[in-house]
């Protein structure tokens, strides 16, 4: 698998210039495998984990970004790079509409709304259809899913599988599912990954949901600042992750009611400016009549606001009729 969008293959840290057997091992005990790991980590973090002096670490780090071109580069560059983007489709033309053709990979993606929006349905369609061949709107890749409030469910996989044309029990092999039980366990399964995601042609990240253990751990606004640094960090992480290896990481998040709105809508996301800064694009979820939803991008750099309707239904999200 490329990595960062490139079409060069995965450079191991052993491969590296000056990187003798020691350091070698030392670096992949730690999880620093490949030379993305690696460059997007923090020195001090590199040499916390390893034991290595920071001078080392710094040496190999330069050398890393050196075999990777990591230099200035030109806007059309640039504009190069972003058609390395891949996009994976929700199953709904509407929502995939809005969302500039789909799930966008190199990006965070937070769906965000109120219990029984479909923000956890969309984790499950998306991890079905990341597996599906270009042509059909996936990425022939697997997915990897973080599920910290037990919403994950195997027979919607099934069902959803089976109604694409997937082969049930296979679609479910191509899903590497973890709980988190609290936020240092989410962050340390995060950390996993980047060595993890490269040897198992991972394209899709799902965290459902992001926010919950730090709510739970960090209740008052005494703890408010611990909190925000905390997740902070992660969402970095998985921005980092994001980029390094070109696949789409996609984020629930909860609501909660504020008191002071008298117009427009009480509820806001979780997270506060933290959430509201990292994400590349930010989709508001609300309930229908019936079995519909409504889906509002409320932020994203490079697509105009918009909304979409979308049902859910046995075979999982799809366009609503009418």
């Amino acid at each position: 698998m490329s990595e960062g969008g490139s079409s060069s293959k995965v450079v191991y840290v052993k491969d590296l210039p000056g990187v003798n057997p020691q350091i070698a091992e030392k670096l992949e005990s730690a999880g620093y495998t490949t030379v993305w790991a690696l460059i997007v980590a923090r020195p001090e973090e590199v040499s916390e984990k390893t034991g290595l002096p920071p001078t080392t670490v710094s040496r190999v780090i330069d050398s890393a970004r050196k075999v990777l071109g990591l230099t200035f580069k030109t806007a059309k560059d640039v504009k190069y790079e972003r058609l390395s983007i891949k996009k994976i489709t929700t199953g709904s033309r509407e929502l995939d509409n809005i969302l500039g053709g789909g799930v966008e990979t190199k990006t965070i993606t937070e769906f965000f709304g109120e219990y029984g929006t479909g923000k956890t349905q969309i984790c499950h369609q998306l991890s079905v259809n990341v597996q599906l061949p270009p042509e059909k709107g996936g990425l022939s890749g697997k997915a990897v899913y973080i599920d910290t409030e037990g919403t994950f469910r195997w027979e919607r996989i099934e069902a959803m599988a089976r109604a694409v044309g997937l082969e049930p029990d296979k679609a479910m092999e191509n899903i590497f599912y973890q709980r988190a039980y609290n936020s240092d366990h989410q962050i340390s399964i995060v950390e996993e990954l980047f060595s993890f995601v490269p040897k198992n042609n991972v394209r899709l990240v799902v965290l459902d949901s992001v926010t919950s253990h730090f709510r739970a751990e960090y209740p008052g606004r005494e703890h408010l600042a611990e909190r925000q640094q905390k997740l902070n960090a992660h969402l970095h992480q998985l921005m980092r992750l994001a980029e390094a290896y070109n696949l789409a990481v996609v984020v629930t998040n909860q609501v909660m009611a504020r008191p002071d709105v008298f117009y427009g809508d009480p509820t806001v996301a979780v997270g506060g400016h933290v959430l509201a800064h990292t994400p590349g694009v930010r989709v508001q979820l609300r309930k229908s009549k019936g079995n519909k939803r409504i889906a509002r991008i409320v932020d994203a750099p490079h697509l105009p606001e918009g909304e979409a309707v979308f049902v859910i239904t046995e075979e999982g999200i799809r366009d609503s009729e009418e």
